[in-house]
């Protein structure tokens, strides 16, 4: 898969950390050019001193215009990762309007509107990878605002998929449960939490960056090159439990 990637030009949202970060590195390591958007200058510095073949943007992504002028000066692409979210993870009585409005403009609006953005830099044979979610199609406490954005999500690369597919554009979610990222890891570290849901994934484990990142490369590589409207889960077996 990833031999694939040589010479690709591939955008990535939420670079600055866990599984944007990794992917980004794997990318330029396998001979890709990365256009690495995070709205960290610090940490986009550490990803262009890792490789000459990473490019950054420093983008807030909650800001409608911010995103249009900044992603309209980018190349031809060949694939786009929306990669960024944020989850705050509490009951739904605490949840607050700016909760609501922070984890909405991030995981889907933003998604949008990357996407508009950068449609027309996207070649034909081109893909288009969201990063999703479990909790898309499955219910968690304190998920409430989180799941609907990932709903949202789905509903989205669905749509594209058949909009985008006369076009020569494939579009496609991965859709891991916990992943142990930095985040992953301060929400799920209460085995109080945690033990429950790993009950029901028969390899009693969550899932590790690295295998994401290996989801997502499969899915922008020609591997998948009949794979579209698809959401591709993570999960260890948890939907069969």
């Amino acid at each position: 898969m990833y031999e694939n990637m040589k010479n690709k030009t591939i955008l990535v949202t939420g670079a600055g950390a866990g599984i944007g970060n990794e992917l980004c590195r794997q990318l330029a390591q396998a001979g890709a050019n990365v256009i690495a958007v995070a709205r960290s200058t610090e940490q986009l510095k550490e990803l262009r001193s890792f490789s000459p073949s990473i490019k950054t943007l420093q983008v807030d992504l909650k800001d409608w215009q911010q995103v249009r002028q900044t992603l309209a000066t980018v190349p031809d692409l060949d694939g786009l990762v929306n990669n960024a979210a944020v989850a705050i993870i509490r009951p739904f009585t605490e949840l607050t309007e700016q909760d609501f409005d922070n984890t909405f403009d991030v995981n889907i609006k933003a998604v949008f509107n990357v996407t508009q953005t950068v449609l027309p830099k996207l070649k034909p044979n081109s893909c288009i990878v969201n990063v999703s979610s479990l909790a898309a199609s499955r219910s968690f406490d304190g998920h409430t605002v989180y799941s609907a954005t990932k709903a949202a999500v789905d509903s989205l690369t669905r749509s594209l998929a058949l909009e985008l597919g006369p076009r020569k554009i494939r579009v496609n979610s991965v859709n891991p449960t916990v992943v142990l990222t930095k985040m992953g890891r301060d929400n799920w570290s209460d085995p109080a939490k945690s033990g429950p849901l790993l009950a029901h994934i028969p390899q009693n484990r969550f899932c590790e960056v690295q295998e994401v990142v290996d989801g997502i490369v499969y899915l922008l590589s020609d591997k998948s090159s009949f794979v579209n409207g698809h959401h591709l889960n993570l999960e260890g077996g948890y939907s069969v439990s």
